[in-house]
């Protein structure tokens, strides 16, 4: 694309060249050299060379002052030649009129006229026809627009060349872009997959290990019990594995069937049954329609909360409590066990935290030493602002 460019301003700088050189050999053609062939020759010479002070391709871009002192030497020694009878029919002004319009700006568009009207001021000098000097006129403003034109495609050449310079570096923009969104992605992924590995897994496998260490401690004094209990195990183990499945391979869909309380309740049940916690439940206000990620957050806050109240506190009951407003959705989950000396935030509180907060909500944990210790877990989720994702 820049070699077309050049091509074409070289080219122009040609047909100038190659009109003052023919000029200037015809000029010292004369059989005999005189003051006047002298003072041509250096007429010449000046303008040929001054204009080049503004304008030389890939060097000097001054095309405005080029213009004007193409049009006051080159124009007037042209002149000067109509006037003189023995160089009337050695000299014309058409290239370099091809030249000022190649080179032509808004600031000099006045040469369109210049170079029409050049013929009109030897025309009662000379008294040659009308018709005669419109036609110089004419031809004078036709290698104008030959020079305009082809301006016009060197412009059209040089924005197309700078569109693809550009478009090349949104490409590559892009590119860098599109690579730091799939990596942020992958790592959001993977944050994502563990996080809902360590909530849900670790939640089945206290379970898994409570009721097997109870299966353990009954086997020889109530076998029968024992083997009831490990069919339930197994199909708590076939659950745990289904739901393994769903989070790795990203099959776990929107439940539209049940809504957030059949699914607390449910869980509930569950951990009851295999660690044999008491656990009770108390909601406030009407439950309200709530989208898939809010309740996958309340139930990954309530299986790291049963979790740790076993695992960290060994408690023996839990306490659930909702209360539902217009706007806002509380979740409280206490519990009887060790109270927390120093809160440290490990894997599980963390991504119970950033999951909370990703809604705009907020997460808090305390233990209160009384009559009776209790740890709490308190949550707090704004319902209209975390409504994102549709209802269920």
């Amino acid at each position: 694309m820049k070699k077309i460019l050049s091509f074409m301003d070289w080219g122009i700088f040609a047909l100038r060249l190659y009109h003052y050189i023919l000029m200037l050999s015809r000029v010292l053609a004369v059989s005999e050299f005189s003051n006047r062939t002298l003072l041509n020759v250096i007429w010449l010479s000046i303008a040929l060379v001054v204009p080049l002070l503004f304008w030389f391709p890939g060097r000097r871009m001054n095309k405005a002052w080029f213009c004007i002192l193409e049009l006051l030497l080159g124009g007037s020694y042209y002149v000067n030649t109509v006037f003189h009878p023995d160089l009337t029919s050695r000299a014309d002004y058409l290239l370099p009129s091809l030249t000022m319009g190649y080179l032509l700006t808004k600031q000099t568009l006045w040469i369109i006229p210049a170079v029409t009207l050049i013929p009109f001021t030897f025309q009662s000098h000379l008294k040659s026809p009308w018709e005669q000097t419109l036609s110089i006129g004419a031809d004078n403003l036709l290698f104008c627009f030959i020079g305009i034109w082809a301006s016009f495609v060197a412009n059209a050449y040089y924005q197309k060349n700078e569109l693809v310079a550009e478009v090349e570096q949104q490409n590559k923009l892009l590119t860098h872009y599109a690579a730091e969104i799939e990596k942020m992605t992958l790592l959001e992924e993977r944050n994502r997959m563990s996080k809902e590995l360590h909530d849900t897994l670790g939640h089945s496998f206290i379970s898994l290990i409570m009721s097997l260490d109870a299966s353990i401690a009954l086997m020889d004094r109530k076998p029968a019990e024992v083997k009831d209990r490990l069919i339930r195990l197994r199909t708590l183990a076939e659950q745990n594995l289904d739901e393994m499945r769903n989070i790795v391979h990203e099959m776990g869909e929107e439940d539209e069937e049940s809504t957030l309380m059949q699914q607390v309740e449910a869980l509930m049940a569950s951990f009851q049954e295999h660690t044999a916690t008491v656990l009770t439940l108390n909601t406030f206000g009407a439950a309200q329609p709530i989208s898939f990620e809010v309740r996958q957050t309340i139930l990954r806050v309530i299986q790291e909360s049963f979790t740790n109240a076993l695992k960290h506190g060994k408690a023996s009951q839990l306490h659930l409590e909702f209360q539902f407003s217009e706007s806002m959705l509380q979740l409280s989950i206490q519990n009887n066990g060790k109270p927390i000396d120093r809160l440290e935030y490990g894997f599980g509180l963390t991504s119970m935290k950033h999951r909370v907060e990703r809604l705009g909500g907020r997460l808090f944990v305390s233990s209160m030493v009384g009559t009776a210790a209790i740890t709490e877990v308190r949550c707090e989720i704004p319902l209209k602002g975390a409504m994102l994702h549709g209802k269920n």
